[in-house]
């Protein structure tokens, strides 16, 4: 055994933390082991703060405090846009851009049957019982990445939503703000290509 059991153990739980890797724990283990014993205390107090407290927003998904989340609490949002994420973080990401004022559907992953992730593990049903016969939404904008899984989960969104008489969109994808075209693959240019709009 290289290091103590308790170190060890603590190693081994850190990586079991997505991106984190072994030796990732390891510097981890030894920095909680460095700083005063009251910030360690507090990073635990946090975790097991954030697990009693934090549950899914009953209407979106989010995580939230409350059962209903902040997001979908506001009189302020606009109820008849739904954009839905694959990951509460992709909330903060469009937030971040502060021209978003619709409210938000996460779906916890994304289609992967290799990984066994099917329609069933996903909360689009959730999706589908926000979009009944006295929903007031109009538009879904599917904000998945760009990615084998998330072209295939926009697309499966797309058929079960469409016949419900809503507007799918999809966000745009393609050459980035300031990027040059000789520095840019070709997915990324088929894609700028195929997104183009007019002028």
């Amino acid at each position: 055994m290289l290091f103590a059991k308790p170190l060890a153990d603590l190693i081994a739980e850190l990586e079991r933390l997505p991106g984190v890797g072994p030796k990732s724990a390891q510097r981890l283990a030894f920095h909680l082991l460095k700083v005063p014993l009251a910030q360690t205390q507090r990073l635990a107090d946090a975790i097991v703060r954030a697990r009693e407290r934090l549950c899914f927003c009953s209407r979106c998904q989010n995580v939230s405090e409350h059962e209903v989340c902040e997001i979908c609490a506001s009189a302020r949002r606009d109820e008849h846009l739904v954009c839905v994420v694959a990951e509460a973080r992709d909330i903060a990401a469009i937030e971040r851009v502060n021209e978003y004022k619709g409210l938000y559907h996460v779906l916890h992953g994304l289609l992967n049957p290799m990984d066994g992730v099917g329609p069933e593990q996903l909360r689009i049903r959730e999706l589908l019982e926000r979009l009944g016969p006295d929903s007031n939404v109009t538009e879904v904008i599917v904000a998945t990445n760009p990615t084998i899984e998330g072209d295939a989960t926009a697309l499966y969104l797309a058929k079960l939503l469409k016949p419900l008489g809503v507007r799918v969109t999809r966000l745009a994808h393609g050459m980035p703000i300031g990027g040059e075209l000789d520095y840019a693959d070709a997915a990324t240019l088929l894609s700028a290509i195929e997104y183009r709009r007019e002028m």
